[in-house]
């Protein structure tokens, strides 16, 4: 027998970070070029390169938000324009609300200071400082006492799982090991926004992935506003809420990883996805069937990937009910499981 289901729409997460109409570009006379909103095509004709161009987004609290594209797509200087590390050519950067392009360089300092983080790819961790203290130093720079910045510093060592190392130096451990002190360091001033530039690119396939593991398990814990760059798509897929695809300093979509695998905007998108497995990224949300049934196995998140719960419900001999906040909106059968895993439309 089959139940009605009401919906109840759920609130969506504030805006922690937006930009809207940004550029960056390099040459002569950019900001011409800019006011002109002159295509990829001019930029280059005028001897420009445009690095980041005309690119509006919106990141929510608590969000992870990937951004990616092929080497020199410029989503390297997108993050940096967003931290103003790299001076916008134009735009708006609002972060809650205030515009950042208008802050005074004191108040940029005070805002990288106490609200970003920051991690890139190469860990640029001080060799003659040991764990602790590579960890301690921004809270140092801020005139943290010794005593309150080691405590700190402890803390988030032991988060990132690297109790008993905080006397180490660098050269004494792993590339993994290295990578977490630099997660640590990023978090000991406790940011509310966390830019995250291919911090895992430069490791070994098995330690990337342990890194992945650890990185949801903190987002877990901390619930950080979050933007993540990277090239490796599998690696978008496992970790973004949403991702925007960047192309010649333009951004071509901005979606979350099912929807730029069921439907890319273009065929540079598409070329992107097309090897992805789509029970990768397809949710339970997107097979529910309608309606309740009555001897369901159990219930299942909508926004589980099939890949992940594919086994638990072909074996299970019984439909799953499916939940999006604390609401059934459906029900899912081992036949539309099968379906994604053999490839047929979602």
């Amino acid at each position: 027998m089959t139940q009605s289901v009401t919906l109840t729409p759920l609130k969506p997460a504030p805006i922690k970070l937006a930009c809207r109409h940004v550029w960056k570009l390099y040459g002569p006379h950019p900001e011409r070029l800019v006011a002109e909103g002159a295509s990829f095509d001019t930029i280059r004709a005028a001897g420009h390169v445009g690095a980041v161009r005309d690119v509006s987004l919106e990141v929510g609290a608590g969000e992870i938000f990937v951004i990616m594209g092929l080497s020199g797509s410029g989503k390297s200087t997108l993050v940096r324009c967003l931290s103003r590390l790299v001076e916008p050519t134009g735009g708006e950067i609002l972060y809650d609300g205030e515009d950042l392009l208008k802050a005074s360089p004191a108040r940029m300092i005070e805002i990288r200071r106490h609200k970003m983080g920051m991690v890139f790819q190469h860990f640029a961790l001080l060799p003659h400082l040991t764990v602790l203290d590579n960890v301690a130093f921004p809270l140092e720079v801020q005139g943290v006492p010794r005593a309150a910045r080691e405590a700190r510093a402890r803390e988030v060592i032991s988060l990132v799982g690297l109790d008993g190392r905080e006397g180490n130096l660098p050269r004494q451990l792993s590339g993994g090991q290295q990578q977490r002190v630099g997660i640590a360091r990023s978090l000991a001033v406790e940011p509310d926004l966390w830019f995250l530039d291919e911090p895992f690119s430069a490791l070994d396939p098995l330690i990337r992935r342990e890194m992945q593991d650890e990185f949801l398990r903190i987002q877990k814990q901390l619930k950080k506003t979050i933007v993540f760059i990277t090239h490796d798509f599998d690696e978008a897929i496992r970790l973004a809420d949403r991702i925007a695809i960047m192309k010649d300093g333009a951004v071509v979509q901005v979606a979350t990883p099912e929807e730029l695998v069921l439907a890319p905007a273009d065929d540079y998108v598409a070329a992107f996805t097309a090897h992805v497995a789509r029970a990768k990224v397809v949710t339970l949300g997107r097979i529910a069937l309608p309606g309740l049934l009555d001897g369901v196995a159990g219930q299942l998140p909508a926004e589980a990937r099939v890949e992940d719960v594919a086994e638990q419900v072909v074996m299970a001999g019984a439909p799953f009910a499916v939940m999006k906040g604390g609401v059934a909106v459906g029900h899912v059968t081992a036949k539309a499981v099968i379906a994604v895993l053999v490839g047929r439309s979602a």
